[in-house]
C-alpha cells in the first residue's frame, strides 16, 4: 500500500531532519523539501485516478465540460497552494505562507465565476 512508503518518507526525513537540525539546518532545510515533494509525487498519480473518474461521470452525466475543467482547475490550485504554503511554514516563512494561501483564494474566486454566473443564470430560468 502507498501508504507504507508515504509514511515511511515521512519518518525517515523527519528523523534526518531532526539530527541536521541542529547543527547544518540548511540540510535539515532541504531534507524537509525534498521529503514533501516525493511525497506529492506518489499522491499526485492517485489523483489523476480521481480526475478520470470524475471526468467520466461528468461525461455520463452531460455535465459541460468548461464547467468541469474549472472545478479541476480551482482542485489543483487548492492542492498546490497548500503544498506551497506548507513548504514556506516549514522553512519558517510564516509571513510567505499566508500571502500564498491568498493567492490561492483570489485566484479561485476568480476561476469560480463562470461557475456562480451559470448557476445564477440556471435559478433566474427556474424562477422565470
Amino acid at each position: 500500500m502507498d501508504i507504507f512508503k508515504i509514511v515511511g518518507v515521512g519518518i525517515i526525513a523527519t528523523i534526518l531532519s531532526m539530527t541536521f537540525k541542529k547543527h547544518k539546518p540548511e540540510i535539515s532545510l532541504q531534507i524537509s523539501l525534498v521529503a514533501g515533494l516525493i511525497i506529492f509525487l506518489f499522491i499526485l498519480s492517485k489523483l489523476g485516478t480521481v480526475l478520470d473518474l470524475l471526468n467520466m461521470i461528468a461525461k455520463r452525466l452531460d455535465i459541460d465540460m468548461i464547467y468541469i475543467s474549472t472545478i479541476f482547475k480551482i482542485i489543483g490550485i487548492a492542492y498546490i497552494a497548500e503544498f506551497g504554503a506548507q513548504l514556506c511554514k516549514d522553512a519558517g516563512e510564516g509571513a510567505i505562507a499566508s500571502k500564498i494561501e491568498l493567492a490561492g483564494k483570489v485566484l479561485i474566486m476568480v476561476l469560480a465565476i463562470p461557475i456562480l454566473v451559470g448557476l445564477l443564470n440556471t435559478i433566474i430560468q427556474l424562477i422565470a
